[in-house]
This record gives structure tokens, sequence and C-alpha cells, in this order.
């Protein structure tokens, strides 16, 4: 049996030879009846075991791939290390890293458990939990399971990445696979780009109630390359148009914005998310989304403006997004695995 070794061992040993199975750590065991109810985090530093990517060679068609690409499209960062020293003399090595709202902390840990890497812990100053994958088994993992399944200029990124891996060793050949092109209703990854970046609100006022959602990414990525072709892809799927808003504070960052409002493109969205539900406190925002959406119908068949019906959807706007105090997360119980 090989012994435990620490991820920085394991980048070590890869410049030497590539490793086929490697483990450290320690296992983590979610408890899904102690963190999936009413929970608020206030620190959680977790240390997972590296597990084979030889298992994962396979299944990147799995909707858990799918989501996971999407969810690292919309808001994780892929970083290679510029030297592979340091000027103290430490390992430098590639990291694929994610960032959760504070409140979103029991998804952040299932998504850990079900890769089985990473390391999980509280950043500084920020209302957010950082899961970063840096270890050699668990950065060839994410390839793996990223690869073929991304649709935004961030695969270069991936690309950048898979040149690194195959340059420290020749006989490793990761092959780049192309963007995916499939229907965007075809697989989870949108609901992944949706639990990333976007928001289910409403608006209202004595004379017009508009129950919206919205997604909204930067014109370009670091590479400078457009993320505009996705969201023509996902504004098509809607059937509404991408907007472009510039930004006061920053004039030469122009964001692009999908944004539903009418009956038919709430209906759009919900047909697909019906399909392949989110999965983050967005779930929760959506369902109440949908409740005030419903009772909207109500209104716009009857055309009788209710101040009942008003109340009720003042209330459950009140309680969404950062208003909310309560969160239940049994939803998670169904969520995706890998086997």
């Amino acid at each position: 049996m090989l012994p435990a070794l620490n991820s920085a061992i394991c980048w070590k040993l890869f410049h030497f030879f590539y490793l086929e199975t490697q483990s450290a750590g320690n296992l983590f065991d979610l408890n899904l009846i102690g963190i999936l109810r009413d929970y608020t985090p206030e620190l959680s530093v977790v240390n997972i075991a590296m597990v084979s990517t030889s298992s994962t060679l396979n299944k990147n068609s799995n909707p858990f791939c799918c989501y996971l690409a999407g969810l690292i499209e919309g808001k994780g960062s892929i970083i290679l290390p510029k030297t592979d020293i340091s000027p103290k003399g430490k390992l430098n090595y590639p990291s694929i890293n994610l960032v959760f709202h504070l409140r979103d902390f029991p998804l952040c840990q299932l998504i850990q458990k079900e890769l089985g890497t990473g390391s999980l812990s509280r950043m500084k100053g920020n209302n957010s939990y950082l899961l970063e994958i840096n270890s050699f088994e668990g950065v060839l993992k994410l390839v793996n399971l990223l690869n073929g399944n991304m649709r935004t200029s961030k695969i270069h990124c991936l690309y950048k990445l898979i040149d690194w891996l195959n340059n420290k060793n020749n006989d490793l050949n990761l092959i780049k696979k192309q963007l995916d092109s499939s229907p965007i209703d075809s697989n989870a990854w949108l609901s992944g780009f949706i639990d990333a970046d976007a928001s289910f609100s409403i608006f209202l006022n004595k004379n017009s109630i508009r129950i919206r959602f919205s997604l909204t990414q930067s014109s370009k990525i670091k590479l400078g390359i457009s993320n505009e072709a996705i969201m023509n892809i996902i504004a098509e799927y809607l059937e509404v148009k991408v907007s472009t808003i510039q930004r006061k504070v920053s004039p030469n960052s122009i964001e692009l914005t999908v944004k539903t409002q009418s009956i038919k493109s709430n209906n759009n969205l919900i047909n697909y998310l019906t399909k392949y539900p989110l999965w983050s406190s967005n779930f929760l925002n959506y369902s109440d989304w949908l409740f005030a959406l419903d009772l909207f119908k109500k209104v716009y068949k009857t055309k009788n403006k209710s101040e009942e019906v008003f109340y009720e959807i003042k209330k459950i706007k009140g309680e969404m997004n950062d208003k909310r105090v309560k969160f239940n997360w049994d939803h998670l119980i169904q969520f995706y695995n890998l086997d």
C-alpha cells in the first residue's frame, strides 16, 4: 500500500513520472441529516482524500459533469502558475477554484464530497467559501470531467491547463475536446450557469407587477474572448434578446444580460428548470418566484387587480434573495452523483 502523500509531494512526483493512483488526507463523511436543513455555517476547513481519475474518464455524459461545467464557467477559475518554482523555492502548481456564497455552504460541501477531492475554507473578509482543487489527482480529475462539457470562452483556460499538464509529461496526451454544441436544453449545463450568476426578482408597485429572471456575464473574460456567443444561445432558447450595459464604475467593462419578463419567456425557463433543477439557494428563490408568477398569471388572466394578490406577492418579494433568513436544503437529497 502506498503511504499517504500531501498534494505538494504528488506534484513533485509528477515532474518525474505520471501517477495512475495516489491518495492523501482523510475522507470527509458528509452528514446530510446534519447540514441540509436550516444551516448557517460559520467556519469550515476540510481536506478530502484524492481519488483516482481512472474512474472518471467515461463519465462526461453524467448530469453532474454538465452542471459542474456550467458552475465553473459561471463563477469558477482555472489558474496556472507563471513559474514552476516560487522565489522562496516552493513548487507552484495549477488549481481549479469555485467560490460559493456563505449561504450555499451545504451545496459546496456536497460538491466537494462528490468530487472526492479539494480543500474548503472560509475566505477572510468575505461572505464566501472557497473550494480549491490543487492536487495532481484532483486537477487531472476535474480536467477529465470538464473536457467536452464546456460551452463558453473559458474553455481556452482549460486548454492552457491541458497544455501545461501535457508539457510536464509526454505520456499524458490529454486531448482538447471541442465546445459542447448540443442544444442548450439537452443537459444540466445551463442550471449550473444559472446557479453561478443569475437572479430571480420581483418588481411591483400599485400599477405594475413584473416577475423577472436575469443572467449577466461580462462581455469578455481575461483572455479577451467574448462571451456573446453563449449569451445569444441562451437568449434564443428563452426567446428574448441580449442587452448590453456599460458599467459606470468601469467604463471599459461591458456586461451582457439575458432577461425574461414575459409569460412566454418565463415559461421557457420553467420548462428547462423542471427538467434540470437548480441546487444552490437560488432553488429557494426560484420556488418563491414560481409561486409569485402563478399568482400573477391568475391576475393577468382575470385582469382583476386584487389587493390580496398584490400583498401576497409583496410578502414573497420581502423574503427572497438577500432578505431570506430561512433555508431548507431537502432538495439536495436528489443531487447528482458520479456513480
